[in-house]
C-alpha cells in the first residue's frame, strides 16, 4: 500500500512590498506617538506659563502699590489717659481709622489686630 504523506509546511512567501508597507506603518506610528508628545509637551509648557501667570498676579495683590509705600506709616494710636477714663468718642474714631486702613490694604490683619490689641488695652 501506498501511503499518501501530506507536505511538512509550506514556506511562507512574502510579496515584495512587505518591507515597505510594515516600514510605512513602524514609521507612521514612530511619527503619530512623536506628534502626540510634543503636543502634550506644548500643553504642560502652556499650563506652566498660566500658573507662572497666576503666581505672579497674585504676588503683586499682595504686595503693597508704590503709592502705599510712598504714604507714611500708620502713627501708633495713644496710649489711654493714664487716670483709666478713655475717651470713649476718641476710642470709636480710632477703631474706625484703624478699620479704614485695613481695608484700604494699609494694614495687614496682624497689623490691624495687633493695633486694635494695644487701643483697647489688651
Amino acid at each position: 500500500m501506498f501511503m499518501r504523506r501530506r507536505p511538512l509546511a509550506r514556506p511562507v512567501v512574502r510579496p515584495a512590498g512587505a518591507p515597505l508597507l510594515r516600514g510605512a506603518l513602524v514609521g507612521g506610528a514612530a511619527y503619530a506617538a512623536g506628534r502626540s508628545a510634543a503636543r502634550n509637551a506644548r500643553r504642560e509648557q502652556d499650563q506652566e506659563q498660566a500658573i507662572a501667570d497666576l503666581q505672579y498676579q497674585r504676588q503683586a495683590e499682595r504686595q503693597p502699590s508704590q503709592a502705599a509705600l510712598a504714604a507714611p506709616p500708620p502713627q501708633a494710636p495713644a496710649a489711654p489717659p493714664p487716670g483709666g477714663q478713655d475717651d470713649a468718642g476718641g476710642l470709636t474714631e480710632q477703631l474706625a481709622r484703624l478699620g479704614s486702613l485695613a481695608q484700604q490694604g494699609l494694614l495687614t490683619p496682624e497689623e490691624f489686630a495687633a493695633a486694635k490689641a494695644k487701643l483697647l488695652g489688651v
